[in-house]
């Protein structure tokens, strides 16, 4: 089990997250995997998924972007959201956990991965262009505004996760971002679910499909291995 720990930002302030370290001998290298909320804020759900990367042999680390704010009212989680300072959350709160993992690697030279769900699914793929420590993302059904990060840009191996049943990451728009990986000739996967926007959210009744959820995880976790 993890713990909160607090982490430099590159600008010199500090910034909260829930560390999880890697289980000895369970087979993840010795690399490392920053872990993105949803927009309910750091919950025990996004807890418990670092915890699961930990048990197999990550270092996990989910940064607390709302500063200690949750909740379960989809109203708050959108206001929390709107009032998030993005470039602030990736150059600096993603960025200074992919620095805090990469000094617990060894000789500090670890491969740092990062993958997120919903508003941490954008913020992946935001971080996947700006936060040159990253190797490798995925996105869980969220893209961010082409203006904040354009994922033409994107020079690392990603995969992203998208649900067909979904209103906000809509199919078309997980078609026009296919489209703009491939005219740039990204190395990327996009995996299609018949499922609903927090499929692998298993404490939404409302969404959480375990078929869909198991496989993207096992996709994920290939992925991973294949790229770090």
């Amino acid at each position: 089990m993890g713990s909160m720990v607090d982490f430099a930002r590159p600008d010199g302030g500090k910034t909260k997250g829930f560390l999880a370290l890697a289980d000895a001998g369970a087979g993840g290298e010795g690399a490392s995997v920053i872990v993105i909320q949803e927009w309910w804020g750091l919950n025990d759900q996004i807890c418990g998924v670092a915890d699961r990367f930990a048990r197999a042999g990550y270092n996990a680390l989910a940064p607390d972007l709302y500063e200690g704010r949750v909740t379960q009212e989809p109203d708050e989680a959108n206001h929390m959201m709107s009032g998030l300072d993005f470039p602030g959350a990736t150059h600096q709160d993603i960025r200074g956990a992919a620095l805090h993992l990469q000094d617990l690697a060894p000789n500090g030279d670890g491969k740092v991965a990062v993958m997120g769900f919903c508003m941490g699914g954008a913020l992946t793929i935001a971080a996947a262009v700006h936060v040159p420590e990253i190797s490798v993302g995925v996105c869980f059904y969220g893209i961010p505004p082409a203006e904040f990060a354009d994922p033409a840009k994107i020079s690392l191996p990603l995969q992203c996760h998208f649900a067909n049943q979904d209103d906000w990451c809509t199919p078309a728009a997980v078609d026009e971002l296919e489209a703009t990986l491939t005219a740039a000739g990204a190395n990327a996967e996009i995996h299609r679910y018949d499922a609903a926007h927090g499929f692998f959210n298993e404490t939404s009744e409302a969404a959480y499909d375990a078929t869909s959820a198991n496989l993207a995880w096992r996709r994920m976790s290939e992925f991973l291995a294949a790229n770090q």
